[in-house]
């Protein structure tokens, strides 16, 4: 990560991204990192400048994106259900894959954990592919290490970039 945090058994830390293309994507984004700041259990680390970046999926205004770090006592399970929740409190709505919507808020990483169930996979497994996600979270955690390439996250920015 970032050399101001390290990771140890003592504090969970997650990078999550959010995205919004839908109202006042700025403001929806904001108020959501004040909501996560705000919450039981949940300390707002670090936060990236938010990226207009083109959708991909069918045609859509752009979104807004950046990235944050938090340090939480949510188990992962725990935090991606409380994750929906913000998305719905936000009016998020899913009708379509990739479609546009309010707010979208996923787990990218969670310290150097690899779960992959039904509901949930860490880290994000599109992750390594997606400018939205790697310009953000190299602003604020370059140093990283994605558990299943085993690069650094700014690392994975530059192999992104080179495709």
């Amino acid at each position: 990560m970032n050399s101001s945090i390290e990771l140890n058994t003592d504090n969970n830390y997650c990078a999550i991204a959010l995205g919004s293309n839908l109202g006042d994507s700025l403001k929806i984004l904001n108020d959501t990192v004040n909501t996560l700041a705000n919450s039981e259990g949940i300390e707002v680390i670090l936060r990236s400048t938010w990226h207009k970046t083109k959708p991909m999926g069918p045609v859509q205004p752009d979104y807004l994106n950046g990235c944050i770090v938090i340090k939480t006592s949510y188990s992962p399970h725990e935090l991606l259900k409380y994750l929906g929740s913000i998305e719905l409190e936000f009016g998020r709505e899913r009708k379509e894959r990739w479609g546009a919507r309010t707010l979208d808020l996923d787990i990218i990483l969670y310290n150097d954990l690899v779960i992959k169930t039904d509901d949930l996979e860490i880290p994000h497994p599109r992750m390594r592919e997606r400018l939205f996600v790697l310009m953000p979270l190299t602003e604020i955690a370059s140093q990283w290490i994605d558990p299943i390439s085993e690069l650094r996250i700014n690392q994975l920015l530059d192999l992104c970039l080179q495709q």
